[in-house]
């Protein structure tokens, strides 16, 4: 290989590193998969990479990243699965009859850091919708769309393509990415679910905080009574990979004092995922010492209670995503954020 060769094909990877994050966003928001969407951006790079002497430049190379990223997205959905979360799949379970049934890993949306998905960018308002369009509900509902109502959706609602440039995109007319974007709208309507929506301040606003600072305080010191104080009536917990999930305060607590028991003492390392405010939980581990990874909670928050508080247990997959360690020692006073 020559030197020009070498230096063109460095410069080649340089400028697609550039759009990793935002690729990654998009296709996550697709597929629903933490890890899917990682290599649905990998395998968009590597065909980008092979076939760029073919690349004409009749569009931007940003544009010609995301065609093949969605074409990667198609085909990966396909098989028609659709990520979901456990309220999506069967009805609240009551306390006196919880049980912890696992489903397989492809059945559940996954969470996602921030970091890995959420570009940088000056405009507050366009960081809101960013945050906005991988948060939990909306990532749920994005699943009830047929794939290419779906890709239609996020490249003009959340990415703010025009219509012309997403017909192009997808290789069909402004009237059908039109009608597309407009069926979609319709069923975002009618999955739209009664309840208290996450309103959370981007940054957090100092209520917020205090919010945060006392639920790390109530749930380190296991306090049931201050944990009701923070938590909205009709709050709702889940635990993927397994199907059961909480309503109400009464059965989120009960839940905590007997199946959940063994997390007392536990410690919290906060984590910024899915545009919302999150923690990695470390519970204590009898046979090493210190603590062990249990897992990535995701919380909800709306009119200064928590309303979600979601906990992702598989902590083999989750905590190195987030660059966590999977052990902390008992004389550890502070861990550094995760990504």
């Amino acid at each position: 290989m020559s030197d020009g060769t070498a230096t063109t094909t460095t410069d080649l990877d340089v400028r697609l590193e550039k759009h990793r994050v935002e690729l990654t966003g998009y296709c996550y928001r697709m597929l629903g998969s933490s890890f899917e969407a990682e290599d649905a951006v990998q395998d968009t790079m590597v065909r980008a990479w092979r076939s760029y002497d073919k690349f004409e430049g009749r569009s931007s190379l940003r544009s010609w990243l995301y065609r093949i990223a969605t074409n990667v997205c198609l085909d990966m959905l396909t098989a028609g699965n659709k990520r979901a979360r456990p309220m999506d799949l069967t009805e609240s379970t009551p306390l006196a009859r919880a049980a912890l049934s696992p489903r397989p890993d492809n059945t559940w949306l996954e969470p996602m850091p921030d970091s890995r998905v959420l570009p940088t960018t000056e405009d507050p308002a366009e960081a809101a919708v960013a945050k906005e369009s991988v948060r939990l509900a909306f990532m749920a509902t994005l699943q009830q769309l047929p794939p290419k109502q779906r890709a239609v959706l996020i490249l003009r609602e959340v990415l703010a393509w025009k219509a012309s440039e997403v017909a192009e995109l997808l290789g069909t007319t402004v009237a059908s990415v039109n009608s597309a974007l407009q069926r979609a709208r319709a069923t975002l309507a009618e999955q739209q679910q009664p309840g208290v929506e996450a309103a959370v301040s981007d940054p957090l606003d100092e209520e917020q905080q205090k919010l945060l600072d006392r639920y790390v305080a109530a749930f380190e010191g296991y306090d049931m009574t201050a944990l009701t104080a923070l938590l909205h009536e009709d709050a709702i917990m889940t635990m993927p990979p397994f199907d059961l999930w909480l309503t109400g305060v009464k059965d989120i607590t009960g839940f905590m004092t007997t199946l959940g028991a063994p997390c007392a003492g536990s410690r919290l390392v906060p984590v910024q995922v899915n545009g919302l405010p999150g923690f990695a939980q470390y519970k204590p581990d009898p046979e090493a010492g210190g603590f062990a990874p249990w897992a990535v909670q995701v919380l909800e928050i709306s009119d200064g209670r928590i309303t979600g508080f979601h906990c992702f247990l598989d902590t083999k997959r989750w905590f190195p995503l987030f660059g966590l360690p999977l052990h902390l020692e008992a004389e550890t006073d502070q861990v550094e954020e995760g990504v």
